[in-house]
């Protein structure tokens, strides 16, 4: 059986799995202000196909650990550690990370990343093929910026030039700084204690 029929087959199993795990997280973040939105799916077969190409999976099906992803949008920058430990807290983690550029003066993608278990009772009522998924927590900008990228410049429909990328660079360092700065006047403008 090819790789496409094989993940093919997975997907709706997954899709149930996925439903689940929205669900829960919905009902841990139930009265946590400035969530914009959860969501979650499960990857495309073409874009799972498209992970698998010269990465150097040797079981693809059980090696891609973002089969089911579950993203949360929030307003600011501070709001990420705040969800993610809520969440986290529910959740048994495998893998904890910030995405982000380490180099200073590259301005790229960034999310806060966390690989986890699926909850014993939704493994057991579904019996999904996989044990994880992928918790993306990200803000509006962040999230504005990813969907944007995502069809520009990490899956463009040719050869990028040199001043298409340094535009995206541009797009991608204003991003970082709106977020920066909303994030910084939101915790301004908090009451002060005392």
């Amino acid at each position: 059986m090819s790789l496409r029929s094989e993940y093919s087959e997975r997907t709706p199993v997954l899709k149930n799995v996925a439903d689940d795990i929205e669900n829960l997280v919905r009902e841990i973040l139930n009265g946590v202000p400035r969530v914009d939105r959860i969501s979650s799916r499960v990857k495309s077969v073409e874009r799972f196909l498209e992970k698998t190409e010269g990465k150097g999976y040797h079981q693809p099906l059980q090696d891609i650990q973002d089969q089911i992803g579950v993203r949360i949008v929030v307003f600011y920058r501070s709001d990420i550690q705040t969800v993610s430990e809520r969440v986290i807290r529910e959740f048994r983690e495998v893998e904890n990370r910030p995405m982000e550029q380490p180099d200073p003066e590259v301005f790229s993608y960034e999310a806060r990343h966390v690989v986890c278990l699926i909850p014993p009772d939704i493994h057991s009522r579904h019996k999904p093929p996989i044990d994880f998924f992928e918790l993306q927590i990200s803000t509006l900008f962040q999230h504005a910026w990813a969907e944007a990228n995502h069809d520009l410049g990490y899956k463009p429909h040719g050869a990028l030039t040199y001043e298409f990328r340094k535009k995206i660079a541009w797009a991608a360092a204003q991003t970082w700084g709106a977020d920066v700065i909303f994030d910084e006047l939101w915790n301004q403008s908090k009451p002060q204690p005392g």
